[in-house]
């Protein structure tokens, strides 16, 4: 028999997860993930902070954490979504302050809420393709000085308003979560039910300190509301978080965006500021440089949703990752599924028929925040976090997408 056959023999008597655990030198690893705390926009520990002050801070946090020298890294790219100074620059100034010299260039990337995946994503197909060895996806979101009106058109041409799936993509999110309530039957009792629990989980997880290694503790400026006082703190925990919330204490809230609707500040994402980044290499070159290995990316998929029901994305972005992988979802340990709105996640996690203990292990956005640019990222970094703390292996992360997409990744823990 020849050594080609024998190969492919041995290939398709694998199993597919077999194959996903399966080293190579070509693979694209994670050296270092890091978050910074997730705020509460306008109100948080970083509601003073501008965007490329917190960008520089895990971009630095990040190298460090990797023992990198920072003249190796080939490219970055960022995940925003309301950039400030036509994002680019920003970003590029934020580079530059956080050590990276100027012969490392940047980009910035805007897929709504995948967005800091999609830069991970970018990387790592650069890395396959062997146009770099070395890069960074990150992802950065202050809602507090770009969300709301400052980030409102001036107006859409008639012409393509003409056609009601363009009109669609301007459907208030808060809106679009009601349809979905609407068209699939989720009751106003079960998305508070789900919502309870994501925050009994990450109330939880404080406290154990589950979130503290994978959070970079950062310094910065902050103004108390009353007094006008400027001080420096160290901003270092999720203060968005909230102990004792119940289905029952969240029953009690009044509906945000129709009145006989379902959706409430209590099972909605929280609008927020924070940063995430992720050190992506080659094997071979990270072995090479004696760079830590905590895991791989394996591949991600983007599907097309209607855009009055945005939030059901992962319902189809999961599974198509999954086929490209060959992976069944029980060949995935956990899920980090992220929580827009409890309508849209119960839909997405009941379609797929996943267990909901496998899902947001240290509870979702909805507890945590959903810092738009960030949460792509910010998903990565938990997960090698959770998948550490568990001995989990393979784990997948997934988001819907304002407009109507849907965006899902496999990653190996190699911890």
């Amino acid at each position: 028999m020849s050594s080609i056959t024998q190969r492919i023999q041995n290939f398709t008597s694998t199993s597919p997860k077999a194959r996903v655990l399966a080293q190579s030198e070509n693979d694209v690893v994670i050296v270092a993930a890091v978050r910074s705390a997730i705020t509460k926009a306008k109100k948080g520990g970083f509601k003073d902070t501008r965007p490329e002050e917190l960008l520089s801070g895990v971009l630095r946090a990040v190298y460090t954490k990797a023992g990198l020298d920072p003249a190796l890294i080939q490219d970055i790219t960022v995940g925003n979504v309301l950039p400030p100074a036509g994002g680019a620059s920003a970003a590029r100034m934020a580079a530059l302050h956080a050590g990276i010299p100027n012969t490392t260039p940047i980009s910035t990337t805007n897929r709504q809420c995948a967005s800091g995946l999609q830069a991970i994503n970018t990387i790592a197909n650069q890395i396959l393709a062997g146009q770099i060895d070395i890069g960074i996806g990150a992802g950065v979101e202050s809602m507090t000085f770009g969300y709301g009106n400052r980030a409102m058109a001036s107006g859409f041409s008639d012409a393509v308003l003409s056609t009601q799936e363009a009109e669609d993509c301007l459907i208030p999110m808060g809106i679009t979560s009601e349809n979905v309530a609407a068209d699939y039957h989720i009751s106003r009792a079960t998305q508070d039910a789900f919502a309870a629990k994501s925050f009994q989980k990450a109330a939880a997880s404080q406290k154990a300190g589950k979130f503290k290694d994978e959070i970079v503790p950062l310094k910065v400026k902050w103004v108390d509301p009353k007094t006008e006082a400027e001080s420096e703190i160290v901003v270092d925990q999720d203060d968005g978080v909230r102990d004792g919330v119940t289905a029952e204490s969240l029953a009690k809230l009044k509906p945000a965006f129709s009145k006989d609707g379902s959706t409430h500040a209590g099972n909605a994402s929280q609008v927020s500021d924070g940063a995430a980044a992720v050190v992506l290499a080659r094997r071979s070159v990270a072995k090479k440089l004696g760079l830590p290995i905590v895991g791989k990316f394996v591949t991600a998929a983007y599907v097309g949703v209607p855009p009055r029901i945005m939030g059901v994305g992962p319902a189809y972005a999961i599974p198509k990752v999954l086929e490209q992988t060959g992976l069944s979802k029980d060949d995935v340990d956990f899920y980090e599924i992220n929580e827009a709105f409890a309508s849209q996640a119960v839909y997405s996690i009941e379609k797929i028929g996943l267990p909901f203990e496998k899902v947001n292990v240290n509870g979702g956005a909805i507890a945590l925040g959903h810092p738009l640019g960030c949460t792509g990222a910010r998903q990565v970094a938990t997960g090698l976090n959770i998948a550490k703390q568990t001995g989990g292996k393979v784990f997948c992360t997934s988001m819907c997408i304002g407009s109507g997409m849907g965006m899902a990744a496999i990653f190996v823990s190699e911890q």
